[in-house]
């Protein structure tokens, strides 16, 4: 059983490892831009942060709808290889989702924009303090025009993972992190002559990095000999069919990606109820469990990715165990994380926060946080990989129905409850927050299982999980 467990680790490794480092350095973006908006002081760290969420809002269900694309390119890869024995490479089917995903990011690029500023406009309405309300505003602003490059750059790199070629994904993204803290300095605080910017300055560098990014992996994907003959910029030659299906996948996983970022705005706006002390806290460790996080992204891409070719090469034993093989390596690093939260909380915290009189309190608040967040973390990690899992079976659309019920009906009214009448403020909202990600945890891998079960009971029995 170790043997296989082992075994079967390395293999995900293979594919993974690349993955969480890509979203690891990914999300060091938004880690340097909190950070620096952190130096600004707790108002701004609180403005940036909330215009922050419901800019991932947004990204989160773009890259959703995209999501799709490296699993059908994987399914198509795999049958290229068995039925011809040649190179997916020459793949006409793999070319037009290539295609159609770039179409399908355009729009949702566009959409999401508009729709950021419109929300943006909301925000005074929504119990926002107004000053508060008027920074986000402006750093929405900035960030807006940098949806659509950041979500080219994600269908482009669905098309790598799924040619299982994500190399230069690390490449890039590490050397960006770089550009974007230099970036940032340079329109904070107004250095070369150029005028200074201050918070609405990070959102510009964020745009930027995204257009830059998005050039710097399409220019190394057409030196790719493999890659290159299947990319093209020419979305106007889409097929409509192929759209049509992306779309048929792609709505529930953007609903569902959406579910959960949105349970996380939600309660943002929650925290910010409490003062801008409570919000900055929420913020802080908000950011830590993001980049916790993308180990469970790098994982669940992974595991899908593999479970969509074992499927298409009839290997039902192999896609079960993959869902074991990803909860084990997700618990072990979780374990590792909790430790560092228990061991050093105020380390952990100490680059969010300058350590004036003014942020001893969202300190104070970010600490009692942390002990929620090492055990909330593992389950976030597993229902992100469920979600995966039933992708891969092209199953998109159980992860949502699913969500609904372990978000929204039992995480949000239990972060009311916990955090109003039970007067436990933000701890009683991450309280909310660790109970719906575990009933979501555990219903996506029982649906994973049991659909899995179904499918193959027919034509090959599936050992239990």
């Amino acid at each position: 059983m170790l043997t296989t467990l082992l075994r079967d680790s390395r293999a995900l490794a293979t594919l993974a490892v690349p993955l969480v480092l890509t979203q690891l350095a990914q999300v060091a973006l938004t880690t340097t831009d909190t950070v620096m908006m952190g130096m600004l002081g707790a108002a701004d760290l609180a403005a940036g942060g909330l215009a922050i969420v419901l800019f991932n809002q947004l990204r989160t269900m773009g890259v959703g709808l995209i999501t799709s694309v490296g699993n059908q390119i994987a399914a198509a890869s795999a049958r290229a290889e068995t039925a011809e024995g040649t190179d997916a490479g020459s793949s006409e089917e793999v070319r037009s989702i290539v295609r159609a995903g770039l179409a399908l990011a355009t729009l949702a690029g566009v959409v999401g924009a508009v729709l950021m500023l419109l929300i943006g406009q909301a925000l005074p309405f929504l119990g926002q303090d107004a000053g508060v309300a008027a920074s986000a505003q402006h750093m929405l602003l900035a960030l807006a025009p940098g949806l659509l490059p950041c979500l080219w750059f994600q269908a482009i790199r669905q098309f790598t993972v799924g040619m299982r070629r994500p190399q230069a994904l690390l490449q890039i993204t590490i050397a960006s992190v770089a550009v974007n803290a230099g970036i940032n300095w340079v329109f904070i605080h107004g250095t070369w002559g150029l005028p200074k910017l201050g918070l609405p300055g990070v959102g510009v560098a964020t745009s930027l990095v995204y257009l830059l990014t998005f050039l710097a992996l399409y220019a190394f994907t057409r030196r790719d000999a493999v890659l290159a003959p299947l990319l093209s910029l020419n979305i106007a030659q889409a097929d409509r069919a192929t759209v049509r299906r992306l779309v048929g996948l792609g709505v529930p996983i953007a609903a569902t990606y959406g579910s959960e970022a949105g349970f996380f705005s939600v309660t943002a706006l929650m925290a910010g109820s409490f003062g801008s002390a409570a919000l900055a806290a929420h913020t802080a460790v908000n950011q830590l469990v993001y980049i916790v996080f993308q180990v469970a992204v790098g994982l669940s891409h992974a595991a899908s990715i593999n479970v969509s070719r074992e499927i298409a090469l009839d290997r039902p034993q192999a896609a079960l165990r993959i869902k074991n093989t990803a909860l084990a390596c997700a618990g072990a690093v979780m374990a590792v994380v909790a430790v560092l939260y228990i061991a050093v909380p105020r380390l952990v915290l100490a680059p969010f926060f300058e350590g004036g009189a003014g942020d001893s309190e969202a300190v104070a608040i970010a600490t009692h946080l942390l002990l929620v967040t090492m055990v909330l973390q593992f389950f976030d990690c597993a229902q992100n990989i469920g979600v995966g899992l039933l992708r891969g079976l092209d199953d998109t659309k159980s992860g949502f129905r699913i969500t609904l019920i372990g978000y929204w009906l039992i995480g949000l009214p239990a972060a009311a409850l916990l955090a109003y009448p039970a007067h436990l403020d933000t701890l009683g909202i991450w309280l909310g927050l660790l109970s719906g990600l575990a009933a979501t945890a555990i219903l996506l891998l029982r649906r994973y299982s049991a659909a899995l079960h179904a499918r193959f009971a027919a034509t090959e029995p599936v050992p239990a999980a």
